[in-house]
């Protein structure tokens, strides 16, 4: 592929206050080396992200805790304790010393997690006994992949500590020197509980209405923008997403007033995953990036658009103004240089599945750079 055909992508784009050199984004995705059980970034996560920062380019995090309650894999890193801004800390430095920007995805899981993970009841929007009894639905706990435990409704009254949790977190994320944050409301966790009605039955200011199914978003949108400043903050959503069990009896226009909401903050971007995806996999392989093509129009800040994209189709939603930013999840798992190889037209890496989610060096930091390659296949003397 020609350099010309790529010349969009390459071109700079403002988040906020930050100018990027290319539009190439490293999203969240979780892979479950961390510390074990402590959440403390590890030595391989330092590594991993070293490698994928570019010069001018955007990263974010893996879905990180805010809490031990909100803890939703075994190996996933939190953002509470001293100890995980003492090592982020470490992992920032060296991604800026890269010249890339890094974004740190505050999360909290909700009902999707186990108790041995957050050493109590998993909390939610309302209770639903059919999820924790799906058995396809597992998290990754001390003893390998299980199903969740039983949740139970958060009380009104015990929301404001959950904001709390929050600032706490975007406290520490500046602490540890990230450039801002990002709002996990995708993916069948806590946000999304909240937003999607198969998920909230709840008879309280937090259920019934789509603006009332909307205020934890949004309490906790304004919680990060109180920290950080709105144009430091992004949100990440699944519109029509039905990965963990979720779903919504109208979410066309569930999502398009969430967009419209979220449009009044000023804030650094929006990040949807399209529904040809669900979780680590294609489900519609020929379907167009719905979700930003409507979503792009209604939310007039920088959108990020993720899911089954690949250099082309990335150009072409740049170009059609579907998107200001792309990212690309697998790609970027199996090529470290990825921004180099789009921007040169040079060949990927094949990614390995079988190793996305592990514990080791495995499919994790071994894979080369295109110039890595080409030396491999060079006669030793």
């Amino acid at each position: 592929m020609g350099t010309n055909v790529q010349k969009k992508l390459f071109t700079p784009v403002q988040i906020g206050p930050i100018t990027l050199k290319h539009r190439v984004v490293m999203p969240p995705m979780s892979r479950l080396r961390a510390q074990p059980g402590t959440g403390i970034p590890s030595d391989l996560q330092l590594e991993y992200y070293t490698q994928r920062a570019s010069d001018g380019g955007l990263i974010v995090t893996e879905a990180t805790a805010i809490a031990a309650s909100a803890r939703g894999y075994y190996h996933a890193p939190g953002l509470y304790a001293d100890d995980h801004v003492a090592a982020w800390k470490r992992i920032t430095d060296a991604v800026h010393a890269k010249g890339a920007y890094f974004f740190t995805q505050l999360w909290h899981a909700g009902r999707t997690t186990h108790v041995s993970i957050t050493g109590s009841q998993p909390v939610t929007a309302s209770v639903d006994p059919t999820y924790w009894a799906d058995p396809s639905i597992v998290v990754d706990t001390r003893d390998g992949f299980r199903q969740t435990s039983p949740h139970r409704a958060l009380e009104t009254a015990e929301i404001a500590g959950v904001l709390e949790q929050y600032r706490a977190a975007a406290q520490n994320a500046k602490k540890a020197g990230f450039d801002g944050v990002e709002l996990m409301a995708a993916n069948g966790h806590l946000m999304d509980q909240f937003l999607q009605d198969n998920t909230n039955k709840r008879t309280d200011q937090y259920g019934g209405t789509v603006e009332n199914r909307m205020r934890l978003l949004v309490e906790v949108v304004q919680t990060l923008a109180e920290v950080w400043g709105a144009d430091r903050v992004g949100v990440r959503l699944a519109p029509s997403g039905t990965f963990n069990g979720m779903g919504d009896s109208n979410p066309r226009a569930l999502f398009r007033s969430v967009a419209e909401r979220l449009d009044g903050f000023g804030l650094a971007y929006l990040h949807l995953i399209e529904p040809r995806v669900k979780g680590g996999e294609t489900v519609a392989e020929a379907q167009a990036p719905v979700a930003a093509q409507e979503l792009s129009k209604i939310f007039k800040g920088p959108v990020i658009a993720a899911g089954g994209f690949n250099p082309e189709t990335a150009e072409a939603s740049v170009v059609n103004g579907d998107a200001s930013l792309i990212a690309f999840g697998r790609h970027f798992i199996a090529n470290p240089d990825l921004p180099r190889r789009i921007e040169l037209g040079l060949p990927l890496n094949p990614y390995d599945r079988s190793t996305f989610y592990g514990y080791t060096a495995r499919g994790y930091t071994d894979y080369p750079t295109y110039e890595a390659s080409l030396q491999a296949l060079l006669p030793t003397s």
